[in-house]
């Protein structure tokens, strides 16, 4: 296995987390908010996606999906490119309300796709090119993408937490 075929592999299953999370949810469970400052599934997945798309598509150098493919406007949320949820407000987070997991499934869908595409042109040599050098040490891509796994992996977590206590405790 490359190391390119590894990456690719792992965010499959970021997609796979996605799925298992979100399918099966409506409107109101994905909105929820286990308190008033708690992040909904709905911003959870959304904010996973959002990274992931942020970041692929600049180390990429290629539009993002979330504007290029019109999500911000399916959403119904600003077309703001450096807007991934980092430092949201209750507020802001309360403004993430799908009208079910489709566009939730179809933005994360278009997001992975464009990341395996772009992860299968890599070769080894590849991940060690420096992608931001303004830490110490230099950022390089492998690191990149092992930071985008690693927050996208912890918010599936995340969502799969409140998606089972919306579960067991039977909340919308």
């Amino acid at each position: 296995m490359t190391e390119a075929e590894l990456l690719a592999d792992a965010f499959e299953r970021v997609r796979q987390g996605v799925n298992q999370v979100v399918v099966g949810l409506d409107a109101a469970e994905l909105a929820l908010r286990l308190d008033p400052v708690a992040n909904s599934v709905a911003w959870l997945i959304w904010h996973t996606s959002r990274v992931q798309d942020h970041h692929i598509s600049e180390v990429a150098s290629v539009p993002q999906a979330y504007i290029a493919d019109g999500f911000a406007d399916a959403f119904g949320l600003p077309a703001e490119p450096s807007d991934i949820g980092y430092g949201h407000t209750s507020d802001q987070v309360a403004m993430v309300r799908p009208d079910g997991a489709a566009i939730l499934l179809e933005y994360h869908d278009a997001v992975t796709r464009r990341t395996l595409a772009y992860v299968a042109t890599m070769d080894d040599q590849e991940l060690n090119r420096i992608v931001d050098d303004s830490y110490d040490p230099s950022v390089s891509l492998g690191v990149r993408l092992v930071s985008v796994l690693n927050d996208n992996m912890q918010h599936v977590g995340q969502a799969k937490y409140v998606r089972g206590l919306i579960e067991r405790a039977g909340l919308t």
